[in-house]
């Protein structure tokens, strides 16, 4: 199949790098079996659940099992375990199984001596078998023989057969309320309560031979998590993380992450998370977290006297959190979602009084294009889970489980809940652009910075997307390299918005910083490209002075966003150690803004009541110039009054809000491509399309078109300009939302221009699952006819056929191509019989 070329020749985009960056989705079916013709591309799409949606499952009846706080519960195969915990006046040891095809509960069958009743015990699934281990066992309603449990069960899922695990040696002290999770073939076991103090210490033990194995105690390292209790902890990238949890005094809304390899532990830093975006979750205990592709969920517990329902997501790759907003079907009298086509006789069209007696869900409405059919299911209500602690969750396939916990009043719960996960591959923007600095391929201007005219290289799509400063710094050099240019009788090399230069790549444009040296220069650049820069090392008095010069450029370049990163940054780094140092740093510098507000930091950090005594008393305090000590005596003495300030924080621009305003005009007199569409020219920037697209790269470095043109097409079909559009909104900012019909274009973008990963292409899919409608089946059924998805043409054919009383009053009938009004026509015949042929033309 041709890719897309340049006018010298067509270049296959496999050739160049489709065999590199062809990855698809696994939900995604795209037959590659056969390149020559793009009637292969199948969509193949099922009944499918609307993303970040809660569903309220059937509860756990009482002749079942009791309702139950305390508890845990573990994912096996197609069913959920749960197992113990208190229903308010007794401890449990039953253990109940919830189909989740099914959406049925039974007792699971058991043989042999399960664990006595208790709650807060953990349970982890290794193998074909659940393992719990500890927790408070006793009789809570006449409050006798109650103690912690370190006892470990095996409960063999197959035959049913509870075992318990006895162990030779040293063994854990006895807890509850700690975490466990299993990693390489072990059960490992943090924390937790003794009866008399809560813990921070690590067990670990092997779980393949019962006969051979024995407890470990783990030798920890790093920033431990304080002594705590009633906290989760989850897997994800080889990694442990614990967020939270119950630590007296010291309880914090810190998330730790622990290294298995070299059992370190690391408190993931929260000052890159700029003023204004979304903050942790506030610290809780009695909560749940459960890992999922790249992310970490957190749902429930208690947190400073209320029971939260927000779900708290981690982003294990971007080290950020957000809220996750649910589905508008979630909500319970929520605003219902716009109607589906339905392309079913069978289905009858409901009325506004017959709706109102269930919640309306877009994913209760299956497509299945193989057979073009509609299947009606019934589901049960949706509903957000009200705030709750002490409940269990686990994960199935692309789903979490929530079941039970104590809700208001102290009342416990037999609830259900289920939550559909987002499996969209991760957004690739930052890294892209990322690549593009690390690498410098492409660059196009080089700054000479500072006395000893150290040079850095970068691309001036990028920097004059970014930073205004920047941007008139090098339009003065073009301006002024166009002037000598002229004197001298030379052609200029600038390059003009509607046409490139192809051949040699022209020479870099130099542009002098006299203000800047390379070492903060550099981290200023990556910031331009990323978003980011990198946290300082703890203590390290070289990193902190280095971010004081990012800061002080930050400020000269007009740059908020990276000034409010740099002072956070500061902020959380400055500590006993380096405060002095900085200090006196901060006194010397020119800039009076900087000045004025790093001496007024590190002079509060030093008079603080825990830190005045220590700081007076080290060596470099004597070696301080004398206008210092008097000011940290006299700020001693009197402390200025605070003064609050209501005024917004200015954070700037982001990466994908600046590269949106480039492709819509502020980056034209950049532009040094141009792509055809079908004839019509599309200014643009290589570096952008190098960054973004792997064909874009290759093209670039080793088959650049002298005219400086490249033809835009995906396979042998040329999209519209509309999905054209949404394609280069996708390359510049990451956008994925179009309309529908601009999906079946792009549907095979990903795979033609090699972009990263196939981001684009499971939106592309998902919006072609939420959104056929009567109101635009005519305009997709042009777009599936022109790329030649037969599934879906026919889906849209079926639609026009069962809709059509609806779809003739469409004004786009009436544009539609004589073939495809045959089309129509010929379903038509197919669909309608004798007596509704002559009930329509009644009606006619």
């Amino acid at each position: 199949m041709a890719g897309p070329g340049s006018t010298g020749g067509q270049i296959g985009a496999g050739g160049l790098a489709g065999g590199a960056r062809s990855k698809v989705a696994p939900s995604v079916d795209f037959d590659h079996s056969c390149s020559d013709s793009v009637e292969y591309l199948t969509l193949n799409f099922g009944p499918f659940e609307t993303v970040h949606r809660w569903r309220r499952l059937p509860p756990c009846d009482e002749f079942v099992g009791a309702r139950r706080s305390k508890h845990t519960v573990v994912a096996y195969k197609d069913a959920i375990y749960v197992f113990g915990g208190d229903n308010g006046k007794t401890m449990l040891n039953d253990l109940l199984r919830f189909d989740v095809k099914d959406c049925s509960w039974c007792r699971a069958f058991t043989t042999g001596t399960p664990p006595a009743p208790r709650y807060h015990h953990s349970a982890v699934v290794y193998g074909s078998s659940m393992f719990v281990f500890g927790g408070y066992t006793g009789d809570i309603y006449s409050n006798s023989n109650l103690k912690n449990k370190n006892d470990l069960f095996e409960y063999k899922f197959a035959t049913g057969q509870w075992t318990e695990w006895k162990i030779e040696g040293r063994l854990p002290v006895a807890r509850s309320a700690h975490g466990a999770t299993v990693y390489s073939d072990k059960l490992w076991i943090f924390a937790g309560y003794d009866g008399n103090a809560r813990l921070n210490d690590m067990w670990t033990i092997g779980l393949q031979d019962r006969e051979l194995t024995c407890w470990e105690e783990v030798a920890q390292s790093g920033e431990i998590p304080p002594s705590c209790c009633n906290f989760p902890v989850a897997v994800c990238r080889d990694k442990m993380f614990v967020f939270s949890g119950q630590s007296g005094a010291k309880i914090t809304n810190n998330l730790f992450q622990f290294e298995f390899k070299d059992k370190t532990w690391t408190r993931i830093p929260t000052e890159h998370l700029l003023r204004g975006s979304p903050p942790p979750p506030q610290r809780r205990y009695g909560h749940t977290m459960v890992a999922f592709d790249r992310h970490l969920y957190v749902f429930g517990g208690a947190a400073d006297n209320t029971l939260p329902n927000e779900l708290h997501c981690y982003d294990v790759d971007f080290q950020t959190w957000e809220v996750v907003q649910p589905s508008s079907d979630s909500e319970v009298g929520g605003a219902e979602v716009p109607e589906r086509a339905c392309a079913s006789e069978e289905v009858p069209t409901l009325t506004s009084e017959e709706r109102s007696g269930f919640k309306k869900s877009r994913d209760v409405f299956g497509l299945d294009f193989g057979t073009t059919s509609a299947k009606q299911t019934t589901q049960p209500a949706s509903e957000l889970p009200s705030g709750r602690l002490f409940h269990a969750a686990a994960v199935i396939s692309d789903a979490m489980y929530i079941f039970g916990g104590t809700v208001d009043n102290n009342i416990r719960s037999g609830e259900m809940y289920r939550f559909q996960f987002s499996c969209y591959p991760k957004c690739t923007l930052h890294e892209d652009y990322g690549r593009l600095w690390e690498s410098r391929q492409f660059c196009d201007v080089e700054f000479v910075l500072g006395e000893k005219e150290e040079c850095v290289q970068g691309h001036v799509a990028i920097v004059t997307a970014r930073s205004r400063w920047l941007r008139r710094k090098i339009t003065q050099a073009r301006e002024w390299l166009a002037q000598k240019l002229e004197q001298e009788a030379t052609p200029v090399p600038r390059e003009a918005p509607n046409m490139a230069s192809g051949g040699a790549r022209p020479p870099l444009l130099h542009v002098a910083i006299r203000e800047a040296e390379a070492r903060p220069f550099e981290v200023l650049m990556q910031f331009l490209y990323t978003d980011k820069i990198k946290y300082p090392r703890k203590g390290h008095v070289e990193d902190v002075l280095l971010i004081m010069d990012v800061y002080k450029l930050a400020l000269s370049f007009q740059l908020c966003r990276l000034e409010q990163l740099c002072r956070q940054y500061i902020e959380a780094s400055v500590d006993l150690q380096n405060v002095l140092v900085v200090c006196e740093s901060a006194a010397r510098l020119q800039l009076s803004q900087l000045k004025v507000w790093g001496e007024e930091h590190c002079l509060n950090f030093v008079v603080k009541e825990s830190h005045f005594n220590q700081v007076i008393m080290m060596k470099e305090f004597e070696r301080l110039s004398s206008p210092l000590i008097v000011e940290i005596v006299r700020r001693k003495q009197q402390p200025p009054p605070r003064t609050p300030s209501d005024q917004p924080v200015d954070i700037g621009t982001s990466l994908i809000q600046d590269m949106k305003a480039y492709l819509e005009g502020a980056g034209a007199e950049f532009c040094d491509i141009t792509l055809l569409l079908d004839g019509h020219p599309r200014p643009a920037h290589k570096a952008i399309l190098a960054a973004r697209s792997s064909y874009f790269e290759a093209m670039f470095r080793s088959f650049m078109p002298e005219d400086g043109q490249v033809n835009i097409s995906i396979g042998e079909m040329v999209p519209s300009r509309q999905a054209f559009e949404s394609m280069l909104r996708y390359i510049y900012y990451g956008e994925v939302n179009m309309p529908p019909e601009d999906s079946l274009y792009l549907f095979a973008a990903p795979y033609y221009y090699g972009f990263y990963n196939n981001r684009l292409q499971a939106y592309c899919k998902q919006n072609l699952e939420m959104n056929v409608t009567v109101q635009n089946v005519l305009q997709i059924l042009e777009a599936a006819d022109k790329t030649q998805a037969l599934d879906m043409k026919r889906h849209c054919l079926h639609i026009i056929v069962h809709q059509f009383t609806k779809v003739s009053k469409l004004p786009t009938l009436r544009l539609l191509s004589q073939q495809l009004l045959l089309d129509i026509i010929d379903s038509l015949a197919s669909h309608i019989s004798d007596k509704q042929c002559a009930e329509l033309g009644a009606d006619i």
